[in-house]
């Protein structure tokens, strides 16, 4: 039997566009599409061209409406596979043969911004997987983020209004930092955990590859005898957890707006096929009030050391999409779409988010059958008495109501059939009521928790942030109410972003609102195996350079599947030291430090390479430097560092031996790099960054 879901796609694919000529959407052929039909050369168009009617008419309404949230977005198909039978928790079908493997497509996004606006803006990144299991269709819509910004779904439009750009000039575009989120921001304390993971460096990935995802709110597992079991899912990246810096961030959205999007496709292109690993927290039912929080606010996390994450499976995303808008764009995700043994929980913000996905997609894709789109369309069978609406694909048979004789009684329902869904049995009793539970009251405990996790890099980081987001609030108002907020969460934190926005800190330093701390949610417990796969490492050449010392570090580190490229001032080839000509991959002067994760820095036979004296070189190995970038220096190329001298950067041999520590490697011995050089060159790319460095005075 073939796969059902190439079948699906062969379907539904266009023709060939070079199997025949071209056609009107009835198929009829067109001998000419460059000039409308008109009464003499130079009279009127004559409206039975109905190709020029047809063709500027299905142009006028190519567009659809962009998602509201997390327009910005790019996919890949992959596929899941479990390590073990998870039957004790969950009878889902997708969790028990790890033989099995279930076709998935990912979407990545931003959140803010619209289509149009960068990747590499400081946001939320979405992470929502479809499995396209035996069962039906299983959506895990979740984020970079294990927790949200409020607790119950009715706010959901005044948040995502105040995040948006301000009414009156609708600026600005893909960013937070301005007043109106602000503001909502320093009333409602309950958004301040996730607003501690916005101005953090979780919020500007270095990649997709690179990025954990989270189902945020807290689910059910269900298994064959009915038992449930609370349940939280992450994800895990195989190459680590890793982040851009602010200042490169904002120089990629002008270098290459697509850097994350670019990024993953390119290496599914190269076989460089990225990968998960699903995790899950599980919490039995008794122990449902054992947490100092309540496990159906999504403003809280479970920290791992309370309850460790056990891997269950992975995923690999192995295929880029052929069209985007058919597959990316039209790709329709809903946190209803549930599979039999996963069910919800009554955590208020994912019982209104299983309303408004499902009222989301019927206005953006014209209507009720966009589950017949053929990214969205189950492998399993569909038997339904839902008939005909806009875009209706399907052509059905027989009756389209139960109960029937006429049709023979079908569909009929699955009764007593052990593989139906059934909804986990609860006792529900209250009176209806509009109140807020008070187990969703601390509102200061977790973002401490996160802050107290953080390493002083991270802490820097944080506050820097903070200052630069509320100084661009125009309302000191905001900016002070903001900081009070901070103060019950840490007064130290309080006071650093005080003093950078110019408004007055705390009048006491209380106690912080928590001491405990979780090192599992610091980026620098997420360095992944230690790979240095497809990172990207620039080597700065010019004429006279010794390409023996380029081709011995390049070899080591492609063997490690680094993707290195030679960076000149002029596109086309540099003359080696011996004479002889090399070819170069990109002309320096259209590349950035921002679009590497490392630099090498060659010589050449004695003196230092003409690198030290190209302004563009000398701006990349700098802001290399300020990044906490690996740089590599072998032979005469360690002149290039010395360059830096006056700004700063002193190359005595002990001041060498203190920067061997933080990822800057130095050799300068002639001739080709030693396995000695190379392999501490590697090291230090697979530490991602290093953050001790001295500062730079420039």
């Amino acid at each position: 039997m073939g796969d059902p879901k190439q079948e699906q796609r062969d379907f539904f694919r266009a023709e060939d566009p070079a199997s025949g000529p071209l056609t009107t959407d009835q198929g009829v052929p067109v001998d000419h599409t460059d000039d409308s039909l008109s009464a003499g050369e130079r009279g009127p168009t004559l409206l039975e061209d109905f190709h020029f009617r047809e063709k500027l008419t299905r142009f006028d309404h190519e567009r659809i409406p962009e998602r509201v949230v997390h327009a910005r977005g790019a996919g890949a198909y992959g596929y899941f596979e479990p390590y073990e039978s998870c039957a004790e928790f969950t009878r889902a079908a997708f969790l028990q043969d790890p033989a099995v493997r279930t076709p998935v497509f990912v979407r990545f996004s931003t959140v803010q911004g619209p289509k149009g606006s960068a990747d590499t803006v400081r946001d939320v990144r979405g992470f929502a997987t479809k499995f396209y299991t035996s069962e039906g269709n299983y959506d895990l819509v979740g984020n970079n983020f294990p927790v949200f910004f409020i607790q119950d779904g009715i706010k959901f439009p005044d948040f995502v209004h105040a995040v948006k750009p301000e009414p009156h000039n609708d600026i600005p575009t893909g960013a937070s930092a301005h007043d109106s989120l602000w503001d909502f921001v320093s009333l409602q304390p309950e958004t301040l955990h996730a607003i501690m993971w916005l101005m953090s460096d979780r919020a500007i990935p270095r990649s997709y590859r690179m990025m954990q995802g989270f189902g945020v709110h807290t689910f059910r597992f269900v298994n064959v005898d009915g038992k449930g079991t609370f349940v939280k899912f992450h994800w895990k990246p195989r190459l680590g957890a890793h982040s851009l810096v602010w200042d490169e961030a904002q120089e990629c959205q002008g270098r290459d707006p697509d850097f994350n999007r670019r990024d993953l496709w390119d290496a599914i292109e190269a076989g460089e096929f990225p990968e998960w690993e699903l995790g899950v927290q599980l919490v039995p039912e008794e122990d449902e009030f054992s947490f100092d929080f309540d496990l159906l606010d999504a403003t809280k996390l479970i920290p791992e050391e309370q309850v460790p994450v056990r891997p269950i499976g992975r995923m690999v995303l192995d295929r880029n999409p052929e069209n985007f808008f058919a597959e990316t764009e039209q790709v329709a995700f809903h946190t209803a779409n549930v599979v039999p043994g996963i069910d919800f929980t009554n955590d208020p913000l994912l019982q209104a988010r299983n309303f408004s996905y499902l009222d989301t997609q019927l206005i953006r894709l014209g209507g009720p059958n966009f589950a017949q789109l053929p990214v969205n369309r189950p492998v399993a069978p569909v038997r339904t008495n839902q008939r005909d609406g806009y875009g209706q694909s399907t052509i059905h048979r027989g009756t389209n109501y139960f109960p029937n004789s006429l049709g023979g009684g079908c569909p009929a329902h699955a009764g007593a059939d052990p593989h139906a869904f059934r909804h986990y049995t609860e006792k529900i009793d209250g009176a209806t009521i509009r109140r807020r539970s008070p187990s969703f009251e601390d509102h200061y405990s977790q973002p401490a928790l996160f802050w107290n996790s953080m390493a002083d890099w991270e802490k820097q980081h944080i506050v820097a942030a903070f200052r630069f987001e509320l100084g661009k609030v125009e309302a000191r108002a905001v900016r002070a109410r903001t900081v009070e907020h901070l103060a019950k969460v840490d007064g130290e934190l309080a006071a650093e972003v005080a003093r950078g926005i110019g408004v007055p800190g705390p009048a006491a330093v209380a106690e912080p609102a928590s001491k405990l701390s979780s090192p599992a949610l610091s980026l620098r417990s997420l360095r992944g195996d230690g790979s240095i796969r497809t990172r990207r490492i620039a080597v700065l050449v010019a004429d006279g350079v010794d390409a023996a010392q380029v081709t011995s570090v390049r070899e080591a580190l492609a063997a490690e599947g680094a993707l290195v490229e030679a960076l000149a001032p002029v596109d086309g080839s540099v003359t080696g030291s011996d004479g002889e000509r090399y070819a170069v991959d990109r002309a320096l002067p259209t590349m950035a430090s921002v679009l590497y994760d490392a630099v090498l820095l060659p010589g050449g036979p004695a003196d230092t390479p003409s690198t030290a004296e190209d302004p563009d070189a000398m701006r990349f190995v700098r802001d290399a430097y300020r990044h906490g970038k690996p740089i590599a220096a072998v032979g005469s190329g360690v002149g290039v560092l010395a360059a830096l001298e006056p700004q700063g950067l002193r190359l005595s041999a002990e001041f060498q031996q203190v920067l061997s520590d933080q990822g800057v490697v130095t050799d300068t011995t002639p001739g080709p790099a030693s396995p000695e050089f190379a392999q501490a060159f590697v090291d230090a790319i697979a530490a991602h960054r290093h953050w001790d460095r001295p500062p730079l005075r420039c």
